[in-house]
């Protein structure tokens, strides 16, 4: 590595909640700069699962983030001429960064909607423990656990 490591910036609290996890998250949703368009969306879906669950909207966004973090993943690692899978912890903010991905993937993967009803439906089948995203949890961590013997790799 040349240089010095970035310095972390600071994420800004969503005007709306005050908090730095749905900050992140809105500039996760972002599309070609149009935090507006995002901040929309996501306070959109917030309204619809309100609306849908009697609940309110971040008790379900933060069941569903702790649905669809990862605990370990598979890390590709060349020894002695053949690659092997090995599985790894996933580090708290690598956490995070997975289950918007994989929340927001499979939000754009739906056809039909509007974005703010998909990604409504998508945190609420994740709060539930069900929906594409958790599939895709489920997947990384069945991959690391097929690939235990090959820990002694980490480093």
């Amino acid at each position: 590595m040349r240089g010095k490591k970035a310095p972390r910036r600071k994420i800004i609290n969503d005007p709306k909640y005050g908090l730095p996890l749905v900050g992140k998250f809105i500039n996760y949703v972002m599309n070609s700069g149009k935090k507006q368009t995002a901040q929309r969306v996501v306070y959109q879906a917030f309204d619809i699962i309100e609306e849908k669950t009697k609940k309110p909207p971040m008790e379900i966004f933060d069941e569903a983030i702790k649905n669809v973090s990862p605990l370990l993943e598979v890390k590709s690692k060349r020894v002695g001429g053949a690659n092997y899978q090995v599985p790894l912890q996933v580090r708290a903010e690598r956490r995070v960064q997975l289950a918007f991905r994989w929340i927001i993937a499979a939000t754009r993967a739906k056809k039909g909607r509007s974005t703010a009803e998909k990604l409504a439906q998508e945190l609420m089948l994740a709060a539930d423990n069900e929906g594409d995203a958790v599939k895709k949890k489920q997947d990384v961590q069945r991959m690391a656990e097929a690939n235990r013997a090959f820990a002694h790799f980490a480093r």
